[in-house]
């Protein structure tokens, strides 16, 4: 999802540099976060916060694909007020990724922005909470992933497909193409191997506290390796 309505920047930017979110421009893992406050609010029973605890296990020990914990998280958030979550998506936004910010992130966004770039957000995490990372930022732009609304309550289906792996770099693609630009003269900032897509497109890849796997990667292919944050 493109949030035009952010965009700022010259009309004519000499390029473009996107910027993942979670473990690259913060410590925190919006995703993560969310769920916690939810279950704080009492709006996630014992029995949901368990199978989500047993599905992030799975995914930091490689046999459950993030794309499906994504898709359990959006389910989990079907029948749910739009209203309460906005709530709980500015309470984590503020409590917990604002404060583990890299400091590293301001100052490289800053250099980009003297350079005339234009900066976007590129992420899996849900919309309002990118929003509010892009206005923190003075980013122009977000493309993310976006949950479906209807009647003020969310349905747990997604609007389009979720901005990850793949999407990130078709989406990365067609942004440069409808703005009159081209991957090849962009920037990616990411941290995981599923990052990987949208950094092979790009002509400025950038690894920010890469995971095992994507620094393997970033060392064979002679990639920039940022360690932010230590």
């Amino acid at each position: 999802m493109v949030n035009t309505s952010l965009i700022n920047s010259s009309n004519n930017p000499e390029y473009f540099v996107f910027y993942d979110l979670d473990h690259t421009l913060t410590g925190a893992v919006s995703g993560t976060e969310m769920v916690k406050s939810a279950y704080r609010k009492g709006l996630m029973r014992n029995r949901d916060l368990l199978l989500t605890a047993i599905r992030l296990l799975g995914y930091k020990l490689e046999i459950k694909d993030p794309l499906e914990l994504i898709e359990d998280v959006a389910k989990w958030l079907k029948g749910m007020p739009e209203g309460k979550m906005n709530e709980i998506f500015t309470e984590v936004f503020r409590d917990k990724l604002k404060p583990a910010f890299y400091r590293e992130a301001w100052s490289e966004i800053e250099k980009h922005k003297l350079n005339k770039a234009r900066s976007i957000l590129l992420s899996s995490s849900l919309k309002p909470v990118c929003q509010m990372v892009a206005e923190h930022f003075r980013l122009d732009d977000i493309i993310c992933s976006d949950l479906e609304v209807v009647n003020g309550l969310y349905t747990g289906k997604s609007v389009g497909a979720y901005c990850f792996r793949e999407e990130k770099a078709v989406r990365l693609k067609d942004y440069c193409e409808k703005n009159n630009s081209s991957p090849e003269l962009s920037w990616y900032y990411g941290d995981s191997i599923d990052d990987l897509p949208a950094l092979d497109i790009v002509g400025n890849p950038v690894c920010v506290n890469p995971d095992k796997k994507l620094l393997k990667v970033a060392r064979q292919k002679g990639w920039r390796v940022y360690e932010w944050g230590k």
